[in-house]
């Protein structure tokens, strides 16, 4: 069996989702599509707009043959370990044989060249990244900097191409039996907040909810009546009370959570400022603000993600179709194991069951905030 992954979000899923789901069944000839989907909260340091299982749910009525979940040590982190995490889940299932994701620059091998540079970064290269963080530069921007004249600039700038370019220095770096489908996006850009008339981002589709507009042209109408009907942001409350009860050394073993961010977030959580936009800068992006927030909430260390890189972990199934057994038996012949019924997570090592606790846990902060939510795999 051949199968072609998606490594997503879909918060929510809308109509160039559906054209990508659509585009990688026909370009990658695959027998099936499997997603790897963040679960209930995202690679933006947010919550998910609609609970795991009610976006696994709407990937299937899509076309997907199943969804599993990217763990949440993975999900919520920069886009260098979101990659990895979800290349090294991938990688162990042997069917899966390519990956396609939605980019700015569809160039394949524009993307192989560019991972080939940045894993083999050369000393002046990582000297000149050094000297523009040092000044207050950005990691993102010093890094585009630093390799103009290497890489093209767009996929070093894009949001996509970046995630995209991520992915594939993962593959490149693991030796995976992985090709890459890179798939040009279509509409507006991932973080353009317009919404366009058939083929917005899913960032435009969270405002125009945010901001009580219609938005029923712009997703399938599976997504549409179990769209939310507002948005609103209650994660910080619990994220200064998580912030306030751990030293300032524990806040440091947070990922990113460097050069003595940990005192700003200290001092931020005993006032009524908000964390981001006190603590956002040129240097610090809001994403980056809001991820060490939500790590923090987590109890999500630096040093267990990347203990849970290089450890065997599980393939969590969130949905999976009811006559698609062969997929089922695909995910089996993986060398982890399978978590779809009450004690398989028996057959984890020690790291395994740690990072599954996680999952566990985040799941039920976001029960927490939003109770009315799905509470169980979906077989559709």
């Amino acid at each position: 069996m051949k199968i072609c992954a998606i490594i997503c979000e879909y918060n929510p899923f809308h109509n160039g989702h559906l054209h990508g789901l659509r585009e990688a069944k026909r370009l990658s000839g695959a027998d099936a599509v499997l997603c790897i989907m963040s679960g209930n909260f995202v690679q933006r340091g947010e919550s998910a707009i609609m609970d795991k299982y009610t976006r696994a749910k709407h990937a299937l009525q899509a076309g997907a043959d199943a969804v599993i979940e990217l763990p949440t040590v993975f999900a919520t982190s920069n886009a260098e370990l979101f990659a990895k995490g979800a290349i090294s889940i991938l990688s162990a299932i042997p069917s899966v044989k390519t990956l396609c994701f939605g980019c700015e620059n569809a160039d394949k091998t524009a993307f192989k060249l560019a991972a080939r540079y940045l894993n083999d970064e050369p000393a002046e290269v990582a000297a000149k990244i050094k000297e523009l963080v040092s000044l207050g530069i950005g990691f993102a921007k010093a890094r585009a900097n630093a390799w103009a004249g290497y890489i093209p600039l767009d996929l070093l700038c894009s949001p996509n191409n970046i995630l995209g370019l991520e992915y594939t220095r993962a593959i490149l770096a693991k030796d995976a039996d992985v090709d890459i489908l890179p798939i040009q996006r279509i509409g507006n850009g991932y973080n353009d907040a317009q919404l366009n008339e058939k083929f917005p981002s899913a960032k435009a589709i969270r405002k125009a909810i945010k901001d009580c507009e219609s938005v029923e042209n712009q997703v399938p109408e599976f997504v549409l009546k179990d769209l939310p009907t507002q948005i609103e942001n209650l994660l910080e409350t619990l994220e200064k009370h998580a912030i306030l009860s751990m030293d300032k050394a524990t806040l440091a073993r947070v990922c990113d959570c460097s050069e003595g961010l940990e005192n700003a977030f200290k001092k931020t959580a005993e006032s009524p400022n908000s964390l981001t936009e006190t603590l956002t800068s040129a240097r610090y992006t809001t994403s980056r603000i809001r991820r060490i927030a939500l790590q923090a909430l987590l109890g999500i260390e630096e040093d267990f993600i990347r203990e849970c890189l290089t450890t065997p972990l599980y393939l969590k199934v969130l949905a999976v179709k009811k006559d698609s057994a062969n997929i089922l038996n695909a995910l089996s012949s993986s060398n982890v194991p399978v978590i779809a019924r009450a004690h398989d997570e028996d057959k984890l090592s020690e790291t395994a069951k740690n990072c599954l606790d996680i999952d566990v846990y985040a799941e039920k902060i976001y029960k927490l905030l939003y109770p009315q939510t799905e509470k169980r795999a979906i077989f559709y």
